[in-house]
């Protein structure tokens, strides 16, 4: 009898994955809320999403649960871009929400990238980017006042600072990116739809207009599950094998 039940719930569960009833990289319920569900018992519920991940429909991860088997989007480093262009590049449609827009006091890190004194003040800007429809991003960017003045909530969900700033005639020089590990905290769980305290990469972008002054610091944070990096790395030495650009973490 419970081989029969299992069945019937991959069955179902089947369906309404074919029928994207859930997003490519969306969380299905927890174990506990599929076996109140279907009126059945965890082990009967996970040996049915056993079978489906068995079929490739889906994958599990520690500290997200079971979710629908999803192609990380790839990230490419090796040039200066935006997530929308990136996505696009790889065929996928992007979409930007604006979360708030305002004037504030620059937080001490981003007033020292910025090399603003102390308490001066940016124009912080904070969005939902999503790919196909589903959360892929949560970004912040902080711009000088100087730089952010002309710009509207209107504005900034259109077009990118990067569109503005190669408008502006400082143009748009270099940037410094950093990716590291971090644990989704409870705002970004809630915009990310993904599970507090779950893995996601968090980077951090300083770019500078053609003069070389900075303009921009931006945060993204995507989860780990739904994009990866990649960077060609020429052979200039063959004495490692390690990753360049290393740096321990104090």
């Amino acid at each position: 009898m419970r081989e029969l039940r299992y069945r019937a719930i991959a069955g179902d569960l089947r369906r309404q994955i074919e029928a994207k009833e859930f997003a490519t990289g969306r969380l299905l319920s927890s174990e506990a809320e599929l076996s109140a569900a279907y009126g059945a018992s965890r082990v009967t519920v996970r040996k049915a999403l056993e079978e489906l991940r068995g079929d490739g429909l889906v994958e599990s991860r520690q500290g997200y649960g079971w979710f629908v088997a999803v192609d990380p989007l790839r990230q490419t480093l090796g040039r200066l871009g935006t997530i929308e262009a990136q996505l696009e590049a790889s065929g996928v449609r992007a979409d930007r929400r604006v979360l708030d827009f305002g004037f504030v006091r620059a937080p001490d890190r981003v007033a020292g990238l910025l090399g603003l004194e102390e308490g001066g003040t940016v124009l912080r800007v904070r969005r939902l980017n999503l790919a196909d429809g589903a959360p892929f991003a949560r970004v912040t960017v902080w711009a000088t006042e100087e730089f952010g003045a002309g710009l509207s909530r209107d504005d900034v969900e259109r077009r990118s600072f990067y569109d503005f700033l190669a408008g502006s005639g400082r143009g748009v020089g270099t940037a410094v990116q950093t990716i590291g590990a971090a644990a989704a905290g409870a705002q970004d769980a809630r915009v990310l739809d993904v599970p507090v305290g779950s893995p996601v990469l968090r980077c951090e972008r300083v770019t500078c207009d053609r003069s070389g002054a900075p303009v921009l610091v931006a945060e993204h944070v995507f989860p780990a599950l739904r994009t990866e990096f990649v960077v060609e790395l020429p052979n200039l030495a063959n004495d490692s094998i390690a990753p360049s650009g290393l740096r321990l973490v104090e």
